[in-house]
């Protein structure tokens, strides 16, 4: 087993080390056996939350284990720190800014104060917006410059004004209005823009530009890019850019001189960070896409998850046990990484949505005070599709030398019903939990192969290969369909889950400092690109690499 954290956040102990001297007993027992001795562990470590169902109980952990991180997040004070992040105290302290995608989907309207102002008429406002925005489009009364409806939608923004609406549009493909088609642009490599704009036409394309600065260096190379390509086809005229662009932004001034009238300016603001911006006007392109109704049902299913989160029982709170067993792993059986494996195929971003989301927040190494911490945070975060995984990494799961806990999510019911797949695709999910839990002992492969009528010699040779130890833990969550609902519903989930973590770790989930400073040297490289001196300011790596590049 990896090294486990022996020094604890403030105010944690004695439960940390309690914790700590627990695990060492965990370590000795087999989930195996943890389920031949107790018929009833699925009924007392599993939670229902409408049409959700999460099984834990395929995990390392006793009655006891539950019982001391419940301790735990008591100790941290969780249930003060939700309320604070609710109430719009300014808990990113590094950045002096209130925490707030909870309002955007505060579907009871009740008043949410910051610097004593209710932000919720201005939330109100833009959702008007958007939906006034989005009818035109979707009933085809916003013409594009030639007369002709908008068919395709190219949003350009990286990040959180990327992934996430990108992740959510994909998910949500069902939902999609028949002859409307969106595109995501992010990467600033040339290939991610050109291979969009190659399949579509400049009569009948919007863009929409998501920058909350609208200086964001890779958003503003790939928008510029889009706002030449649409001259070159258009005829050149600069006044027919505002029947074809769109901004969400905040940058008043910087949107004008793109070419963009105000009108077509969809505001967010300070406490709305990037990770947790799809729930504002970022996710324009899904409401475009799927109707506003569709939008504010995904918003609903959000605000469901945080009433739960809010009111919920820590010990029948999704999030809640989710992020302590984050932390179990993480700091007392001493793992490093964590797996997303959503079976089924309109999920399939969700897994490289929440590496942002989950290593954005919580890949800290200070306490909220500054002061080093000395324990582990957080996990890297991994994982793709069920059942592409089985025929890739599974093998590492089952029989590698990593640990690794991971979340199988399962809809029960699909929206493509052909022949047997979802049958298949069903039963592959709960398998692949049951093997990872019992594995396969040696004395049962011996078995097998004497049964299959293998000679003893044979057998003492593949045996060691086919033997599988088992005691790999994992949750499942079903999920009766993936609506708008319910994908709101499990995005949620996850951002509570980050945050609880955050708060046994005693770290800031809501700044990102970590970005900045490749990006500050890149500005500094790509002047040195143009030079036509020889790069001598950096270490002998980097001089050596960027005067390669210049030689090329």
């Amino acid at each position: 087993m990896p090294h486990t954290s022996q020094s604890s956040p403030q105010n944690l102990e004695p439960a940390w080390q309690t914790l700590l001297a627990h695990a060492q007993q965990i370590k000795q027992q087999h989930l195996r056996h943890l389920f031949a001795t107790d018929p009833k562990r699925f009924e007392r470590f599993s939670l229902a939350s409408g049409e959700f169902l999460l099984d834990y109980s395929k995990n390392l952990i006793t009655d006891q284990t539950l019982e001391l991180l419940l301790q735990l997040a008591d100790g941290a004070d969780l249930k003060g720190w939700i309320k604070r992040m609710f109430q719009g105290e300014k808990i990113n302290n590094t950045e002096g800014r209130a925490v707030l995608h909870t309002a955007l989907r505060n579907q009871s309207n009740t008043p949410v104060m910051v610097d004593g102002e209710d932000v919720m008429p201005e939330v109100n406002r833009v959702l008007a917006q958007m939906e006034a925005f989005c009818n035109r489009i979707r009933q085809g009364q916003w013409k594009g410059y030639s007369g002709k409806p908008i068919t395709d939608i190219v949003n350009i923004g990286i990040g959180g004004s990327g992934l996430g609406p990108h992740m959510v549009a994909t998910a949500l493909r069902p939902y999609w209005k028949d002859g409307l088609n969106v595109h995501f642009v992010s990467n600033v490599d040339g290939a991610d823009i050109n291979e969009t704009l190659a399949g579509i036409s400049a009569e009948t394309t919007l863009f929409i530009i998501a920058s909350k600065t609208f200086t964001t260096r890779e958003t503003m190379t790939n928008a510029h890019t889009a706002r030449q390509w649409f001259l070159q086809h258009s005829g050149n005229d600069h006044k027919r850019v505002r029947h074809h662009f769109v901004a969400v932004s905040t940058n008043a001034t910087a949107v004008r001189a793109f070419g963009i009238d105000h009108d077509n300016m969809f505001e967010f603001w300070d406490w709305v960070g990037g990770r947790y911006s799809l729930w504002s006007a970022i996710g324009l392109p899904v409401a475009l896409v799927v109707g506003m109704d569709n939008f504010r049902n995904l918003l609903a299913g959000a605000h469901e998850m945080d009433q739960h989160f809010c009111n919920a029982e820590f010990s029948a709170n999704l999030p809640v046990i989710l992020g302590l067993l984050g932390v179990w792993y993480r700091n007392f059986i001493g793992v490093g990484n964590h797996a997303i494996l959503p079976y089924d195929h309109s999920l399939r971003l969700l897994p490289a949505y929440l590496q942002q989301a989950d290593m954005e927040s919580n890949g800290k190494r200070v306490t909220r005070d500054g002061s080093p911490v000395g324990y582990s945070t957080g996990p890297v975060i991994w994982g793709q599709p069920g059942t592409n995984g089985q025929h890739a990494f599974f093998q590492l799961m089952h029989q590698g030398t990593e640990l690794a806990p991971a979340d199988f999510i399962l809809p029960a019911h699909t929206h493509h019903p052909v022949s047997e797949h979802h049958k298949i695709l069903c039963a592959n999910c709960i398998a692949q939990t049951e093997a990872l839990m019992r594995g396969k002992t040696e004395a049962e492969v011996r078995e097998e192969l004497a049964a299959a009528g293998m000679d003893a010699a044979r057998i003492d040779r593949l045996a060691p290969h086919r033997t599988f130890p088992g005691n790999k833990p994992s949750n499942t969550l079903l999920i009766r369909k993936l609506t708008p609902h319910n994908l709101g519903k499990l995005i949620a989930m996850y951002e509570h889950k980050i945050f609880v973590e955050s708060i046994i770790w005693n770290i800031n989930a809501f700044d990102q400092w970590g970005v900045e400073l490749g990006k500050q040297l890149a500005g500094v490289i790509e002047k040195e690109l143009d030079s036509a001196s020889p790069c001598t300011g950096h270490d002998g790596s980097t001089n050596g690499l960027v005067n390669y590049l210049k030689k090329q």
